[in-house]
């Protein structure tokens, strides 16, 4: 009888894949939480209320933590725990530079080689957020966004730039849904990628790079000025104090 239990037991290397492929999943599950602003910046990641949440025992959900801090989305801190990463200003602007460099790269790729198939694809995608601007949906909106970018990125075809913008989009979702919360800015920047998809269908490589990278430097100028707005409102609420 012990044998057989001995037999029964799950290979270690067995054990191993499972956990890993279920902290895989409460990976995924958590960074959706995230960039959909259902778990929002500096907020804390409570192991046993997300574990009893997601149906998960604490390890998977330990190292799931331990891929979102290397990813960049959380930040863990000794005797505290982990928490919603808040990205400075300062960095989220040198990430927009960043980005405007390697979209102005993809645009002017795809303007010269993709498909029909594909530009099809980008078409209908835009099409979908303009309905989203219609029923004034800001949080589909902001996945489709997502959905737009990243798929542009990967239809570039090479695979490390792929894996370095989505890293740096992760780091940069706050910022880019706070600029969309303004229900009077989606339509604007709806119609800039529906330039974006113009400019590519054209195969002009100056043009279309050029519209991505405008596009990305317009989100910058908006991040700054979300950014100062809150600043801007404390410091006159110090001023009518002081003035009093």
């Amino acid at each position: 009888m012990p044998a057989l239990a001995a037999a029964a037991a799950p290979h270690p290397t067995i054990t191993l894949l499972q956990t890993s492929s279920l902290s895989s999943v409460v990976q995924g599950e958590l960074e959706r939480m995230i960039l959909s602003g259902e778990l929002r910046p500096g907020e804390k990641l409570t192991e046993m209320a997300l574990a009893a949440r997601l149906g998960v025992s604490r390890g998977p959900l330990r190292e799931a933590f331990r891929m979102l801090d290397e990813s960049g989305l959380v930040r863990t801190e000794k005797n505290r725990g982990v928490f919603v990463r808040d990205l400075p200003v300062a960095e989220a602007i040198e990430i927009f530079d960043l980005r405007a460099a390697m979209d102005q790269l993809v645009g002017r790729r795809l303007a010269v080689s993709i498909a029909p198939a594909a530009l099809k694809e980008v078409r209908g995608l835009v099409e979908q957020m303009e309905q989203a601007v219609k029923a004034k949906d800001a949080p589909r909106y902001h996945l489709l966004n997502l959905r737009f970018h990243d798929r542009l990125v990967e239809l570039a075809g090479n695979g490390k730039l792929t894996a370095i913008y989505r890293r740096l989009i992760k780091e940069l979702s706050l910022f880019r849904r706070l600029n969309l919360a303004d229900g009077w800015l989606m339509p604007i920047s709806a119609g800039e990628h529906r330039q974006i998809v113009k400019a590519i269908a054209s195969g002009d490589a100056d043009a279309a790079g050029r519209a991505m990278y405008d596009h990305v430097m317009e989100s910058k100028e908006r991040t700054i000025k979300n950014h100062q707005r809150p600043a801007a409102a404390l410091a006159g609420a110090a001023v009518e104090k002081a003035a009093r």
